[in-house]
């Protein structure tokens, strides 16, 4: 049962960004995983959604918003999944009657992500005396995973793929390798509006799980390229193309970090834990995200198989565990 400071409450309505845009920001507090953007596209008697919510519970409340501006007898029908991390995909089985669309490469690493029952397994199972199962519960421990399943897209593609809602244009454009294998961006042109998934954070230290960061960088080059006056990131609120170029900057900071500690021969969490103390962008939630992404990079530079999702977690863990504040007796 999820303690009072674990109980989420979600918006009512949803944020008009452009002409038929709306975005549902379930405004998360600094330092919690799992409430990601959802974007919905409204045009004609025709509706898509970009990302679906984490569990029944945030689907329900993501549809009972969305109703109050589609319009009469008009349902999603189609939902766009910019990557395959369940936080933008569990949601998926509620829509029953939707085209689900998604880049081809992220159809396949869908089966490498944790499913529900690992995430459960995780949060109930696990041993909440070690820095994993502590975390677990402590993230993840207000989703509740047993009555989801897995749905996968009905509908793939390679590159770019343009998509009509009612009268809408929208290109859907793979950017990834980047913050995970098959990322793809949104670019809905009438509004000047990129729906940029988790290639873009906003407020947060980003986790990437397949990088490297070139790559990252990359994908938001590609991003700014369009040149948007809008941008939703996967999580946090919209942002201007000036400050994704900021957050770009963050990139290639933390790039420039992580390889002189590497050049320096320390070990990544080592690394990890200096340019966490050393206040990198403090102002940012979820710090221990850094280990996850150094993580990553020292895979990368060693030439080695990037670790999977749940053992890069305990990187984050780790560091979270042993600069938690003490309970109180």
């Amino acid at each position: 049962m999820p303690s009072p400071k674990h109980i989420l409450t979600f918006p009512e309505h949803l944020q008009r960004i452009a002409e038929g845009v709306y975005l549902w920001d379930t405004h998360a507090e600094k330092g919690r995983w799992g409430e990601a953007n959802c974007v919905l596209l409204v045009s004609g008697a025709s509706a898509a959604l970009i990302d679906t919510p984490y569990d029944e519970a945030m689907t329900r409340a993501l549809q009972a918003a969305a109703a109050k501006v589609l319009p009469p007898g008009t349902s999603i029908d189609t939902v766009i999944n910019t990557h395959p991390n369940g936080d933008h995909t569990f949601g998926n089985a509620y829509f029953p009657d939707a085209r689900i669309i998604t880049s081809a490469t992220n159809a396949r690493h869908l089966c490498h992500e944790p499913a529900p029952a690992d995430m459960h397994r995780l949060v109930t199972g696990s041993d909440p005396g070690t820095p994993l199962g502590w975390y677990a519960r402590e993230k993840f421990g207000h989703y509740k995973y047993t009555d989801l399943t897995v749905t996968p897209p009905t509908h793939t593609f390679h590159g770019n793929l343009g998509v009509k809602v009612g009268s809408m244009g929208v290109q859907l454009i793979e950017v990834g390798p980047a913050h995970t294998a098959g990322d793809v961006v949104a670019w809905i042109e009438p509004g000047a509006v990129a729906v940029a998934g988790d290639v873009v954070f906003q407020g947060e230290h980003p986790a990437h799980w397949h990088g490297p960061l070139s790559h990252v960088v990359a994908a938001v080059d590609a991003i700014l390229k369009l040149n948007p006056q809008v941008i939703i990131p996967g999580h946090g609120r919209p942002m201007s193309a000036a400050e994704v170029q900021a957050h770009r900057g963050y990139l290639t900071d933390l790039e420039s970090l992580i390889h002189r500690h590497h050049r320096e021969g320390r070990e990544a969490y080592e690394a990890a834990c200096r340019i966490i103390d050393s206040g990198f962008h403090a102002d940012l939630g979820s710090a221990e995200r850094i280990a996850i992404v150094t993580a990553v990079e020292y895979a990368d530079l060693d030439g080695l198989q990037r670790p999977g999702a749940v053992a890069l977690a305990e990187h984050a863990a780790r560091f979270a565990w042993e600069r938690r504040e003490p309970v109180a007796a």
